[in-house]
C-alpha cells in the first residue's frame, strides 16, 4: 500500500505573520527585510502583492524597490515566527505524530495511519488548510502524494491556500514537464551541470542512463533518477533530542567591506572557535569544510573541500577554511560577508578509528591548547580568553 504523505508549506510565512501585526499594510506591497544599517539589507520574505511586481527573496532592497518603488519594508519578528511555527505544528499533531520539520515554515506529515480516523489524505489536507486559516489567520499550501519528493513538489505548484495531489496516475503529466531546478535537492550548480548536458526537465532525467548520471553528479545522480521516477522511499523522519546536526556554520557581515585576506583570517579564527565548541559538545568531528562568500554586488559563491582527517580543533578548521578561500577567491570585488560551515560530520568513534590507519604529524599540542582554552572558558565564560588577532575586529565596548 502506498504511503500517504503531505507537505505543508506556510505561504509567505514571514510576511504573512508580520502583516497580522501590521494590518493597515495588508493591501500594499510589503517585504520583510534585514537591516540596511547593519548591512543585511536583503529581502527575507514578501507578500503576494510584492511578488506580483517581481520582488524576489534574497535580492537587495534597492533591487526590490527598483521593481516596486511603492514597496514598504518592515523588520523581521523572529519571536512571532517561531511562535506561529509551533502553533502550526500543534495543528499537524492533531492528525499524526509523524512530523518532520523542513525549516521553520515547512513540514512533511505521514498520515498513512490516520486515514481511518480523519478521512483520506486529501480530506486531511483540506482540514489542515482550513484550520490553519481559521485559527492562525494565515494560509498554507499542501502537497499530497505517495512520497516526500512529490509531496514537496505539490505544495509548490499552487499558492496560496491550496491543495495539490500528485499520485501514481498523474505524476508523469504533472511532474515530468517541470524544470530540473524544481526537484528537491537540485541547487543552482547541479541544475547548471544538468542543463549543459541537455537535461532541462525532470522528465529528461528519466531518459538518461543511470551510469552517465552518476558519472556527472556522483551518488546524487542515482538519487535524482529515483526521485524523478517516483521511487523516493525516504521516511518522514521525526526529530529526537539525540539527533546529530548535519552541518554547523557561521557567517559574518562586518560594518565595512572585507578587502584583505588578513580580515578574512580574523573572521575565520572566531568562526572556527564557535564551530569547534559546538562540535566538541556533540562529540563530532568535521570531515568537510564549505567556505561561503558574498561580494559587494551580493554575488554568492561556495567552495568545499573534504579533509584527509576529520577534526574538531578550532585552529585546524580555521586554517583549512582560509586555505580553501585563498585557493578559490581572486578578489575581483571586496566582500560584503564571509563564513564557513562544516559538513559530513563524524562521531568520535569514527575519528579514533581513522587515526589508527593514518600516518600524520602528531597534533597533541593543538589538542592540548584547545582543551586548555575550553577549561578557561567553561569556568570564566566564552569571552574570558581570546586570540590576540581577533581583538581588533570587535567593537570597543565588547573588548575585555
Amino acid at each position: 500500500m502506498d504511503r500517504k504523505i503531505l507537505h505543508c508549506d506556510l505561504n509567505n510565512f514571514f510576511a504573512s505573520v508580520s502583516l497580522l501585526y501590521n494590518p493597515t499594510l495588508y493591501n500594499l506591497p510589503v517585504a520583510v527585510t534585514g537591516s540596511e544599517k547593519e548591512r543585511h539589507g536583503i529581502v527575507l520574505a514578501k507578500n503576494e502583492i510584492a511578488k506580483s511586481y517581481g520582488v524576489k527573496t534574497a535580492e537587495a532592497i534597492w533591487e526590490a524597490k527598483a521593481k516596486c518603488p511603492e514597496l514598504i519594508t518592515i523588520p523581521p519578528m523572529y519571536d512571532k515566527y517561531h511562535e506561529f511555527s509551533k502553533k502550526a505544528q500543534a495543528i499537524y499533531a492533531k492528525y499524526t505524530d509523524q512530523i518532520e520539520p523542513f525549516g521553520i515554515d515547512e513540514c512533511w506529515l505521514d498520515v498513512t495511519g490516520s486515514t481511518l480516523i480523519f478521512g483520506n489524505e486529501v480530506e486531511i489536507a483540506h482540514k489542515i488548510r482550513r484550520e490553519i486559516k481559521e485559527k492562525l489567520g494565515i494560509t498554507i499550501s499542501v502537497g499530497v502524494s505517495f512520497n516526500k519528493v512529490f509531496a514537496k513538489l505539490g505544495s509548490d505548484m499552487k499558492k496560496p491556500d491550496a491543495v495539490t495531489v500528485i499520485n501514481r496516475e498523474n505524476f508523469k503529466d504533472l511532474v515530468w514537464k517541470l524544470p530540473v531546478s524544481d526537484l528537491l535537492f537540485v541547487g543552482k550548480s547541479t541544475a547548471d551541470r544538468l542543463k549543459k548536458s541537455g537535461i532541462f526537465t525532470i522528465g529528461d532525467i528519466t531518459l538518461c542512463n543511470k551510469k552517465a548520471l552518476e558519472k556527472l553528479l556522483g551518488k546524487n545522480g542515482e538519487s535524482l533518477y529515483r526521485y524523478a521516477m517516483g521511487e523516493d522511499n525516504s521516511p518522514v523522519a521525526v526529530p529526537t533530542p539525540n539527533d546529530k546536526p548535519k552541518s554547523i556554520g557561521r557567517s559574518v557581515t562586518p560594518s565595512e567591506d572585507i578587502k584583505t585576506v588578513e580580515d578574512v583570517w580574523k573572521i575565520f579564527l572566531k568562526i572556527g572557535e564557535e564551530i569547534a565548541r559546538e562540535l566538541y559538545a556533540k562529540n563530532l568531528f568535521a570531515a568537510t569544510i564549505q567556505v561561503h562568500t558574498r561580494t559587494t554586488t551580493l554575488e554568492v559563491k561556495e567552495f568545499a573541500q573534504t579533509l584527509q582527517k576529520p577534526t574538531n580543533i578550532s585552529i585546524e578548521l580555521s586554517r583549512r577554511a582560509i586555505e580553501i578561500f585563498k585557493a578559490h577567491y581572486n578578489w575581483s570585488l571586496p566582500l560584503r560577508s564571509v563564513g564557513f560551515r562544516v559538513t559530513n560530520l563524524k562521531d568520535d568513534g569514527f575519528a579514533e578509528q581513522l587515526n589508527l590507519f593514518m600516518d600524520e604529524k602528531d597534533d597533541e599540542k593543538a589538542e592540548l591548547i584547545e582543551n586548555s582554552l575550553r577549561i578557561v572558558r567553561d569556568k570564566f565564560g566564552n569571552k574570558s580568553i581570546k586570540r590576540a588577532t581577533t581583538i581588533d575586529t570587535e567593537k570597543p565596548d565588547q573588548q575585555k
